[in-house]
């Protein structure tokens, strides 16, 4: 019997959040002001006037400041060169990416845009607390429950526990992935698990069902409980424990770097548990989740393959693109908790355009791991996570595969809904359904297995 694989997988509720969700208009009116407050902190502290910070689009075609869905309106940019060192000289060699030019890349990305762990973080110890054979759909499966409690003997004030669920066959014999979901372990309307974001058209298996029956497993670890989505929670969770209840300093991580912090975390996880193979993992994330799954596949080195679902601006999108959701959006009070607060700057005193790097050079930095980009139909997804923006930063990154003796996507051509491009290892395929990766699945898990069962 061949090795079973690994998938770690964020996925989103939707474009808007459920951080305020039963919340009472008190609660919700406390979290706004803390929010509030915070964002000035970090704008005091960058040294910009908060009325030279611009307004975002909106994602309402019918408001004047509606965002750019028209390619004749898209604007020029120039992409910063990801084989080019900042000296100007060229980069050739698979040493020189690897010794020279990714470091630098990766440097403005943690200085720019999504900020630095610090040095010292707490240790992590993983609790099982409960294993018990059961059921997702007609699949018979191990679940276990566990809990990844973070030393807060530095800051007792605040206390971390990060809430993950592990599931793998029940019937497997040898070492099995888990797709590691980012979101909720239980519904807020029942009381059995909830049904994530990523299903298919109606009767056909959940991701899960689809993983299990291919002898994979998965995973869900609740993103809250790692760090809350919005500002006034960067004072708690682990980016407050770090801090002891601090404000954060402008060049610090935001929410996605703290998000892909407690996926590395579940992994070394992973390489305490006999069930799981971690010579082959992969991670799946959906919208703000995508963003996060790229910046993992991005920052941890242990993920084999990725598959980035409609990760718009902040993830694979090119950010100097005029269309859809726009640097300004990401830079407002309500998203610039997800990044380091020095990406305030690029919404205000300076441009998109002054940006050091772009969505193409983050894939890049995943090279030469194969990652798959996925997007909806703009007919039902919308326009705002910019389909064609993704495949181009997709496309722009195929210059690294090359160097390593990678297959890119093929073309600069972006291609009609629903053409997979699955040939090499960076693929691309915009499915005709809605904000999901779940028509996308089938078609992932046959890509995938041309890597995962040689």
């Amino acid at each position: 019997m061949k090795p079973l694989k690994l998938i770690i997988l964020f996925s989103s509720i939707s474009l808007t959040s459920f951080a305020q969700f039963g919340l009472s208009p008190a609660q919700r009116d406390s979290i706004n002001k803390r929010n509030n407050n915070d964002y000035n902190n970090m704008v005091e502290q960058i040294g910009i006037d908060r009325s030279l910070i611009r307004e975002g689009v909106s994602g309402n075609p019918k408001d004047a400041n509606a965002a750019n869905s028209s390619e004749e309106k898209v604007n020029k940019y120039t992409l910063p060169e990801a084989l080019i060192l900042k000296n100007g000289k060229k980069v050739k060699t698979q040493k020189d990416w690897i010794e020279k030019r990714k470091p630098e890349i990766v440097a403005d990305f943690e200085n720019e845009i999504y900020g630095k762990i610090p040095e010292k973080i707490p240790v992590v110890t993983w609790q099982i607390v409960s294993v018990k054979d059961t059921m997702i759909g007609n699949q018979a499966i191990k679940e276990k429950i566990l809990k990844g409690i973070v030393d807060n003997s530095a800051y007792p004030s605040l206390k971390v526990e990060i809430n993950l669920v592990v599931a793998t066959p029940a019937n497997a014999t040898n070492a099995v992935p888990v797709v590691i979901e980012f979101g909720y372990i239980k519904n807020f309307f029942a009381t059995g698990p909830v049904k994530p974001i990523g299903l298919g058209s109606s009767g056909e298996p959940t991701w899960q069902e689809q993983l299990i029956s291919r002898g994979w497993g998965y995973a869900i670890i609740e993103p809250s409980s790692i760090q809350a989505d919005n500002g006034a929670g960067l004072t708690a969770g682990i980016i407050g424990l770090v801090n002891k209840g601090e404000y954060r300093k402008p060049d610090q991580w935001g929410t996605l770097r703290a998000w892909a912090w407690g996926a590395s975390r579940a992994f070394d996880y992973f390489e305490t548990d006999k069930n799981i193979n971690t010579q082959r993992v992969a991670i799946e994330g959906l919208s703000r989740y995508g963003k996060a799954a790229l910046v993992a596949m991005a920052f941890e080195p242990r993920i084999s393959l990725g598959f980035i679902g409609s990760s718009g601006a902040g993830g694979a999108k090119i950010l100097r693109r005029v269309f859809g959701e726009q640097v300004e959006n990401l830079a407002s009070s309500g998203e610039y908790h997800w990044f380091a607060g020095n990406f305030i700057k690029y919404a205000s005193i300076l441009k998109p355009d002054d940006l050091p790097v772009d969505g193409h050079e983050l894939v890049a930095i995943c090279a030469p791991r194969p990652i798959f980009i996925s997007s909806g139909s703009p007919e039902v997804e919308g326009q705002w996570v910019d389909a064609k923006g993704m495949f181009l930063g997709a496309a722009n990154a195929g210059s690294v595969y090359l160097l390593f003796g990678k297959k890119d996507l093929g073309t600069m051509i972006f291609p009609k809904l629903g053409m997979p491009l699955i040939d090499g290892e960076i693929a691309f395929r915009q499915h005709a359904g809605g904000h999901s990766t779940g028509p996308n699945w089938s078609t992932w898990i046959a890509w995938a297995s041309r890597y995962w069962e040689k």
